[in-house]
């Protein structure tokens, strides 16, 4: 009981709780917004089961509630509502006819307005043309300048004034363009104006391509007038010191010179009309294209160009012609380019401001330099005739001057001088080589004949001779030298001159010029003279005449040097007594010239000698002599007597020596005759013929035939021949053995070698044409005593043999 009675308190407890719920979610729903229901609704299934079946039978409880408060609410309001609609049905006339005056009045209003939305919407439009106008106004007021600045571009870039042409560009890019950038015409032209910078960079780059083919062509008349200015210029100079002293003198004897500046009137015409590198060449395409590329931010590029190409021209204009050599015109116009070239490369080092600097003109200019000493130092070598050397020496002078007057140094291009003056030298040589060799072809050497005093004047004025014994004779008469004497000398004079000019304007000292002649005068002398001498000498049909008057020739030359030396001294102002002043050494070339002449005499009349020797044709078998002397000796001996007549005029030593070896080879010649091998036997009347020969020999000998030896010292020469033929004369052969090695012997000088070979000769003879020799007591004891002496003689020679 109490069991039920609990559980019935329970459900009734929790009944009571359920309803409280399912109130509280009614009036949530009632209150809560309809998105929020939800997480209501969803608490209704989450409790109890069958809650919710309970909470549909309270939702519906209160649902019905509300209608029938509704339902007594409109009950409530009913008659008010009718009251209202009544009211409303009486206003709907009204309304109607409101609505009616209000269309026609709206009706009205719309025609009227119509016109009116015309009007406006015309003023609309005009306003917004005029503000389009306005703002078209205000861009073009915009545009213009920019259109005018490119029209201005246009401009420039047809007359080709392409620098103002760039400023205007950088102008359009900085200031104009960027004001109106967002016009498609202004985008158009900003991008045209890299296409016409780099046009203009082409333009510009062919201008300077032309300008620089246009240099190399006009190098050479920009050289040949910067040339032809500094030797005008140093024309100048010269005469202003010669003006200058004449001014002094004439200031000293009471005059005064005519032109203050002491140049004529016409020198003065043509000194005003100097022309430049500038007037003759046109250098506004570098000046032009060197700005354009700095303002185009490309300067390097522009200098690094010129600068290669300017290297790659000065190795052609450095670049010689094969035939350079053969004309002065070859070279002048080889100067005249690299001048040109170079007074170009100073006018831009000095117009323009970093295109060229003096490192580059100095690098360039010391290439040059050595391509241009080793081109003249290959030429110069080829030159063969010295006028046209000299003129190169002159052109390179010229050439010097003229660079060094644009401040390039040119000390090597002075060394260089010194070797082509050794060219000159050289050429100089073997031009007077000739000239010797002509004058010595055409003299005739024979002495000077002078017929009256004119005639020795003319020849004196030419030589320096002075002879009192030959001045005291009577004209007409002979001076001791042939007419080449003179001719050497003044030619001698003529290559002193020649010599002389070459060191004109070398920036010398008088004492170097001086050394200079007096080296290139003894090289004529020692080598070209001496070697001209010494041919003359060696010619076979130069005879022992033409010999004897050479050899009287080189002394009076030799005396002449003096008077070379006084010329030279004369010329150069330098006195002989300075320490290091060179001499002459002419005497050493006319001694050696003399003692060749005279070995050739001493040969000479040797040959001339075996020549009468050849002619000899004795008869060696004769069984006596003649009598009288061989002809071809006779012959001879006239010959010398004749030629030893000529030798007057030489000094006494050379004419004794030419004597006494004459003498010595007939004598030498005579024996070998006698004891030739082939020659096999001898009679005694051949020995007494060859001993008459030998006798007119030493008559000759004794005869003094030329003066100057003493006793018979010219005898001596035959003293072999005299003995060796006396032993066979007088068959002394007793005494010859018995004195044999004696110092007093008699026949001292006669060899037993050669005695034993004379008489084996004889012996054979004797066998020989003495068939019946044996059957003659005399004759057998002769033969007997002949094969003793060939024994004792054999022994002798044995016995010397040994000994030796």
């Amino acid at each position: 009981m109490n069991t039920v009675t609990i559980r019935a308190n329970m459900a009734e407890s929790e009944s009571l709780e359920t309803i409280t719920e399912h109130e509280r979610i009614l009036q949530e729903i009632e209150s809560t917004d309809t998105a929020c229901v939800g997480p209501t609704l969803r608490s209704v299934y989450d409790d109890q089961p069958n809650a919710h079946k309970r909470f549909m039978e309270k939702l519906d409880a209160r649902i019905r509630n509300h209608d029938r408060e509704i339902e007594k609410m409109c009950n409530f309001h009913h008659q008010g509502f009718v009251d209202a609609i009544t009211e409303l049905l009486k206003v709907r006339a009204d309304a109607e006819k409101l609505m009616g005056q209000v269309s026609d009045t709206n009706r009205r209003l719309q025609d009227a307005g119509r016109e009116v939305t015309a009007q406006t919407e015309e003023v609309i439009r005009c306003r917004v043309q005029q503000r389009n106008m306005a703002t078209t106004v205000e861009k073009l007021q915009l545009c213009i300048p920019v259109l005018e600045m490119y029209s201005k571009l246009k401009e420039q870039l047809e007359s080709k004034r392409y620098y103002s042409a760039l400023k205007t560009m950088e102008q359009l890019e900085n200031i104009y363009i960027p004001r109106v950038s967002k016009y498609r015409f202004c985008q158009i032209m900003a991008e045209t104006l890299p296409k016409l910078r780099e046009e203009i960079k082409e333009i510009s780059m062919s201008d300077l391509k032309d300008f620089l083919e246009s240099i190399r062509k006009h190098s050479d008349k920009i050289g040949e007038t910067a040339m032809r200015q500094a030797q005008q210029h140093r024309t100048f100079n010269s005469t202003v010191q010669k003006q200058d002293t004449l001014s002094c003198a004439k200031s000293l004897n009471g005059r005064t010179p005519l032109h203050h500046n002491g140049l004529s009137p016409e020198e003065e015409e043509m000194d005003e009309e100097v022309l430049t590198a500038q007037d003759l060449v046109d250098f506004s395409p570098v000046y032009r294209c060197l700005h354009i590329y700095t303002v185009l931010g490309d300067r390097e590029t522009f200098e690094n160009y010129y600068r290669k190409q300017r290297k790659k021209q000065a190795r052609l204009v450095l670049q010689p012609q094969s035939n350079m050599h053969e004309t002065v015109e070859g070279y002048r116009k080889y100067f005249n380019q690299i001048v040109g070239f170079f007074v170009v490369e100073d006018h831009i080092l000095h117009a323009t401001q970093g295109l060229v600097t003096r490192a580059f003109t100095d690098e360039l200019w010391n290439m040059a330099l050595s391509k241009i000493i080793a081109v003249l130092r290959t030429h110069s070598s080829y030159c063969s005739d010295p006028d046209l050397v000299l003129e190169l020496k002159n052109l390179i002078v010229i050439f010097a001057d003229t660079l060094q007057g644009y401040g390039f140094p040119v000390n090597r291009l002075f060394d260089l001088l010194f070797e082509v003056r050794d060219q000159y030298n050289e050429t100089l040589l073997k031009k007077w080589a000739l000239v010797f060799r002509d004058i010595f072809e055409q003299d005739n050497y024979s002495p000077i004949p002078v017929e009256n005093e004119e005639e020795y004047k003319a020849v004196v004025s030419r030589f320096p001779f002075h002879d009192a014994e030959i001045e005291k004779q009577q004209f007409p008469k002979k001076l001791p030298m042939s007419q080449s004497v003179p001719q050497i000398y003044s030619q001698v004079k003529e290559f002193i001159y020649a010599s002389l000019k070459f060191s004109e304007s070398l920036h010398r000292s008088s004492t170097e010029i001086d050394d200079m002649l007096r080296k290139s005068t003894n090289l004529l002398l020692t080598r070209t003279l001496s070697s001209c001498l010494q041919n003359l000498i060696k010619k076979p049909h130069i005879g022992l005449t033409e010999l004897v008057q050479i050899i009287i020739n080189t002394t009076h030359l030799e005396h002449a040097c003096k008077y070379l030396e006084d010329f030279i001294t004369n010329i150069t102002n330098v006195s002989p007594e300075t320490v290091h002043t060179t001499r002459l050494y002419g005497l050493s070339t006319f001694k050696d010239a003399r003692h060749a002449a005279e070995g050739e005499i001493y040969t000479k009349l040797n040959q001339k000698i075996d020549e009468f020797i050849q002619l000899a044709d004795y008869e060696w078998g004769m069984s006596e002599s003649d009598g009288r002397a061989s002809g071809y000796l006779m012959d001879l001996i006239n010959f010398l007597r004749s030629t030893f007549q000529v030798f007057t005029h030489l000094p006494g030593k050379v004419a004794q020596t030419a004597c006494m070896s004459a003498c010595k080879h007939l004598a030498t010649s005579l024996m070998q005759m006698l004891l030739d091998t082939e020659l096999k036997q001898i009679s005694m009347g051949a020995i007494q013929q060859f001993n008459l020969d030998v006798i007119q020999c030493e008559l000759f000998a004794s005869s003094e035939p030329v003066p100057g030896f003493q006793g018979d010292t010219l005898q001596l020469a035959f003293i072999d021949l005299r003995q060796l033929l006396d032993l066979f004369m007088v068959w002394d052969w007793s005494t010859y053995l018995a004195d044999y090695g004696q110092p007093t012997s008699k026949y001292l000088r006669v060899n037993p070698s050669t005695a034993l070979a004379l008489l084996e000769k004889m012996k054979d003879t004797s066998k020989k044409n003495n068939i019946f020799s044996q059957f003659r007591k005399n004759d057998r004891d002769k033969q007997k005593l002949i094969e003793t002496v060939v024994k004792q003689l054999r022994s002798l020679v044995n016995g010397m043999s040994q000994h030796s």
